[in-house]
C-alpha cells in the first residue's frame, strides 16, 4: 500500500477519526462485561436494587453508544475507501488512456480491464475493512486481555499462552495467500479476454458453428480459475477454524481451572462469567484479525497490479524543438525501420515525401506494413531507427496534443460508439452542424436523411443497425468533421460499391485539395489516382511511383491492376 500513500494522506484526518470512534465503540463495549461482573459479585449480593438497575442502566447506555458508534464509523469508512477507489481508479483510467501503443500491447486490455473493475474493488475492501476492524479487533483483543488480567492474571495466562500459536498460523497463511491472489487476478485477466473476445466474435462463432469449441475453451480458463480461487481460499480458511480450535481450547480450561478457583473461594462466580464475555469477544477479534489479514493479502496483491501501472515509465518523450527545414516536404519518412516485438522487421529503411495536398496510396499483401506505417506516423510507436517528419519538423519535438488534432483517422477495425449519428460524427469535439452536414455528404452518407431524426437518429452499439458500408461512411465522415491536416484511411472503404468509391475519391479531390490523404486499400482503383503509389512486400518498399511508373516498373503491381481492371484502366 505504500505505492498508493498519495492516494491516502488527504483522508488521514478523516480516516484517523473514524478509527478513534471505532476505538471508542471498542471500549464501551468492554465496558459492558465489567458492568454485569460488579452487578453479579457486588450488588446482588448486597440486595442493593438501585444500584442494581443503575449499573443495568450503564451497561444499557454501553451498548446503545457502541452501536451508534459503530454505525457512524462505518459509513465514514464506506465514504473514505469509496472516495480513494474513485481517485485510484480516475487515475488508473486517465493512465491508461496515455500508455504508448507498445505498453498496452504488453498490459493487454483484458488485463487493463480487470485492474480497473477487480482489482480496484480489492483495494476499496481492504481499505473499509481496515477502518472497521483494523482498530476494533486489536482494541478488543488487547482491551479483553487487560481486563482479564486485572480480573485474575493467573487466569489470564491461559488465553496469553494461546496467542503466539494463533499468532503464528496467520503470519505463514498471508505469506502463502499473497502470490496466489496475484495469481488469482492474472488468471481473471485471461478469463475476462476470453468473454470479450467471444462476445465481440460471437456472429463469426456462431457462422462457423464453434459454439462448442468456445464453450470448452471458457471451461478451461474457468476452470484454471476456480482451482487457484479454492486453493487461495482453502489456505486462507486454515487460519479461522484454528484460532476458534485454539481459543475454544483455552475457554475449556478456564471453565475448568475457574469452576475450582471458585470452588475454592479464590474467585467469585462473577468473574468467570464475564471471562466467558471477555473471551468471546477475543475470539471474535481474532477472528476478525484473521479476516484483516486475508483481506490485505488480496488488496495488497491488487494494489500492486494498480501501482505496477499508475507507475509505468513515459517510454515516449517529447524531444527538444528544432527550427523546421524551409521549403520541406508536408510529410517525410528518412530511412525508417520498426519492429513491433524486436524479432524480425516489420518495416525496414522506409523512405518517402509528400507535400502537402498529395495523395499517398500503400498497397500489399496482409502483413506487409501497411497499417504500421499509418502507426509510426500518428506516432502510436516510435520508430526504431530513422525519422519522421511533418513539415520538416521531426514528430517526437511534437506534443502528443498539437500531432494528433493533425490526423483525421478511419482505422482498418474501428468502432462506432452507442448514441446519435451527429455524436459519432461530432465525437465530442467542437464540430458545427453545418460542418457535420458538409462532412457526411462529402463521405457519400447519403443515408442519413433517410434515416427517422435525420442527424439525430439512434446508433445502436457497434452500429448493429447500420450496414457496413453505412459503418464506413459514418466513420470517413467523422474524419472529414474537424477539416484535418492530414488524412488517413486504412482500408477505409472496404465495403463501398464501386460507383460510391469513386464519388468519395473525387469529393476529396474537390473539398479537401489542401489535405494530405495517405490511403490504404487492395483495389487499385482506389489508389490509381494517388499521386505516390508505395507496393510493399514483407515490410519493404518493392515499387514506388505513380499508376503508370508502376504499370511499367512494379510487376507485383502491374499484376494486381490486370486482374482487378482488366486493361488497368477504369471510367471514372
Amino acid at each position: 500500500m505504500g505505492r498508493l500513500k498519495k492516494y491516502l494522506r488527504p483522508y488521514w484526518g478523516f480516516m484517523i477519526l473514524t478509527m478513534a470512534i471505532k476505538l471508542f465503540g471498542a471500549y464501551t463495549e468492554l465496558m459492558i462485561p465489567d458492568l454485569m461482573e460488579t452487578i453479579l459479585d457486588e450488588k446482588v449480593p448486597a440486595g442493593d436494587r438501585q444500584s442494581i438497575f443503575l449499573y443495568g442502566g450503564g451497561m444499557l447506555f454501553c451498548a446503545v453508544l457502541c452501536l451508534l458508534s459503530n454505525i457512524l464509523a462505518n459509513r465514514m469508512s464506506a465514504k473514505s475507501s469509496g472516495q480513494i477507489t474513485r481517485a485510484i481508479r480516475h487515475d488508473l483510467f486517465n493512465r491508461l488512456e496515455h500508455l504508448s501503443a507498445r505498453q498496452m500491447d504488453k498490459l493487454t486490455v483484458s488485463s487493463a480491464e480487470s485492474r480497473l473493475t477487480s482489482d480496484t474493488y480489492n483495494i476499496n475492501q481492504m481499505l473499509a475493512r481496515l477502518q472497521r476492524m483494523g482498530v476494533r479487533a486489536p482494541m478488543l483483543l488487547i482491551g479483553g486481555i487487560i481486563m482479564m488480567v486485572r480480573m485474575d492474571a493467573a487466569l489470564a495466562l491461559v488465553l496469553i499462552a494461546l496467542l503466539p500459536i494463533i499468532a503464528l498460523v496467520t503470519y505463514f497463511v498471508t505469506k502463502k495467500s499473497l502470490p496466489l491472489y496475484t495469481k488469482q487476478q492474472t488468471v481473471l485477466d485471461k478469463i475476462v479476454r476470453t468473454v470479450q473476445e467471444n462476445i465481440t466474435g460471437i456472429r463469426v462463432i456462431k457462422a462457423l458453428s464453434k459454439t462448442e469449441y468456445e464453450k470448452e475453451r471458457f471451461h478451461k480458463v474457468n476452470t484454471e480459475l476456480t482451482q487457484i480461487d479454492q486453493k487461495a481460499g482453502t489456505v486462507s480458511a486454515i487460519t479461522n477454524p484454528t484460532a476458534s480450535l485454539t481459543l475454544n481450547l483455552g475457554l475449556t480450561l478456564v471453565v475448568l481451572i475457574g469452576a475450582y478457583r471458585v470452588n475454592d473461594g479464590r474467585m467469585d462466580s462473577g468473574v468467570i462469567v464475564a471471562f466467558l464475555q471477555y473471551f468471546t469477544m477475543i475470539l471474535n477479534a481474532m477472528l476478525g484479525v484473521t479476516r484483516i489479514f486475508v483481506m490485505w493479502s488480496k488488496g495488497e496483491a491488487s494494489a500492486k497490479r494498480v501501482a505496477d501501472v499508475l507507475e509505468s515509465p513515459e517510454d515516449m518523450e517529447i524531444l527538444e524543438q528544432i527550427v523546421p527545414e524551409e521549403n520541406a516536404p508536408h510529410i517525410e519518412f528518412r530511412n525508417v525501420s520498426f519492429s513491433y516485438t524486436g524479432i524480425g522487421v516489420n518495416t525496414a529503411n522506409m523512405s518517402f515525401r509528400l507535400e502537402r495536398g498529395q495523395t499517398l496510396g500503400i498497397l500489399g499483401p496482409t502483413g506487409s506494413g501497411k497499417s504500421t506505417i499509418l502507426n509510426l506516423l500518428m506516432r502510436l510507436y516510435d520508430a526504431d531507427e530513422g525519422q519522421i517528419l511533418i513539415d520538416g519538423q521531426d514528430i517526437r519535438s511534437i506534443p502528443f496534443q498539437q500531432l494528433r488534432q493533425k490526423f483525421g483517422v478511419v482505422f482498418q477495425n474501428d468502432f462506432v460508439m452507442e448514441g446519435t449519428i451527429a455524436d459519432n460524427l461530432r465525437f465530442f469535439r467542437d464540430v458545427d452542424d453545418e460542418a457535420l452536414q458538409h462532412a457526411a455528404e462529402y463521405a457519400q452518407a447519403e443515408f442519413i436523411a433517410t434515416k427517422e431524426g435525420g442527424m439525430n437518429a439512434e446508433v445502436q452499439v457497434r452500429g448493429n443497425n447500420l450496414s457496413g458500408g453505412q459503418k464506413q461512411r459514418l466513420l470517413i465522415g467523422r474524419a472529414l468533421a474537424a477539416n484535418p491536416e492530414i488524412l488517413i484511411l486504412d482500408d477505409a472503404s472496404s465495403a463501398l460499391d464501386y460507383r460510391t468509391d469513386a464519388k468519395l475519391r473525387r469529393a476529396l479531390r474537390e473539398n479537401y485539395a489542401d489535405t494530405t490523404t495517405v490511403l490504404v486499400a487492395q483495389r487499385i482503383s482506389s489508389l490509381r489516382h494517388a499521386d505516390v503509389i508505395l507496393v510493399l512486400q514483407e515490410g519493404a518498399v518493392i515499387g514506388m511511383g505513380n499508376h503508370e511508373q508502376l504499370m511499367e516498373s512494379c510487376e507485383e503491381y502491374a499484376y494486381l491492376a490486370r486482374i482487378q481492371m482488366g486493361n488497368g484502366q477504369e471510367v471514372g
